[in-house]
């Protein structure tokens, strides 16, 4: 299937080291060559990036790899299609206003044949995964007031997460640009860096990186995956039906909730008889 990688930070940083262990698991140490996406947050803006590419070979993702862009907050995914044309219309995350803010959601998993309550929100693509979306914006506006705190919105998500984790794998990360939310399906990680900080080497390309020339003691920083991208740290291994809630860096709310085991995920492979539709215009 995909894979997810998202960042909460409590100061701008940029994401170049584990974006580019993730861009090598797009078509050369993993089979996600399907198309790629990033987005990161500057205040209410967004810089998006998209490219139906496998992005172990993207010049686009070359280029974010080397741009050290600061965000607070910062949602990637890496595709390995199962539902939906291999196009940019398709490719995550996918992004939608609400409330004079910009969501972000990236979506990893499969839920066949699911169908999307009626609401303003609508796909533009055909994919199962930005029904999800939409149909998560949608319960969103019509149940929830606008000045919503971030607690008053994990209720929320976490029920409608339960309720697509039942039909079938949803791991997900969802942000407005304040908070990041993230459920876990199946599989996810977690790895949160503060002072003292220190080496790490990535699993899927020999890069190393000293944070501690790079941060300062008061930066916090943490970094949410689909499967650690490093290997001499320790990350934190989701449970399965487990959530949180994350703003500058820390958890600030988590749960976790009973969830059905679903099709493995090895048995959902990339079609290879997609057409490759090259034409489609980004949203």
């Amino acid at each position: 299937m995909c894979e997810l990688l998202g960042m909460s930070a409590n100061t701008p940083t940029d994401l170049c080291f584990s974006f580019t262990g993730l861009t090598r698991r797009g078509g050369e140490t993993g089979p996600h060559k399907d198309g790629w996406g990033v987005a990161f947050y500057e205040g209410k803006g967004v810089r998006l990036f998209h490219d139906p590419e496998p992005c172990a070979t993207s010049q686009i993702a070359q280029f974010v790899s080397n741009l050290p862009i600061k965000s607070k907050t910062a949602i990637c995914h890496i595709r390995q299609a199962n539902v939906g044309h291999i196009s940019l219309s398709n490719t995550h995350p996918f992004t939608r206003e609400l409330w004079g803010r910009c969501w972000v959601f990236a979506h990893n998993g499969q839920i066949p044949g699911f169908i999307r309550r009626t609401g303003v929100y609508e796909a533009i693509g055909d994919t199962d995964s930005e029904e999800l979306f939409c149909d998560l914006m949608n319960q969103i506006r019509q149940n929830l007031p606008r000045d919503a705190m971030p607690e008053q919105l994990a209720s929320t998500l976490v029920a409608l997460s339960e309720e697509y984790a039942r039909q079938g794998v949803f791991n997900c990360l969802l942000s407005n640009g304040d908070w990041l939310f993230s459920f876990c399906s199946t599989k996810m990680a977690s790895i949160t860096r503060r002072a003292p900080f220190g080496p790490a080497c990535l699993k899927d390309v020999e890069v190393k990186i000293d944070f501690a020339a790079e941060t300062t003691p008061q930066d916090v920083v943490s970094i949410i995956a689909t499967e650690p991208l490093t290997h001499d740290e320790n990350w934190d291994l989701y449970e399965r039906g487990e959530w949180k809630l994350w703003q500058a860096g820390e958890v600030i709310a988590s749960g976790k909730v009973d969830v059905p085991v679903h099709k493995a995920e090895n048995a959902m492979v990339s079609p290879r008889n997609l057409p490759v539709d090259r034409c489609d215009s980004q949203q």
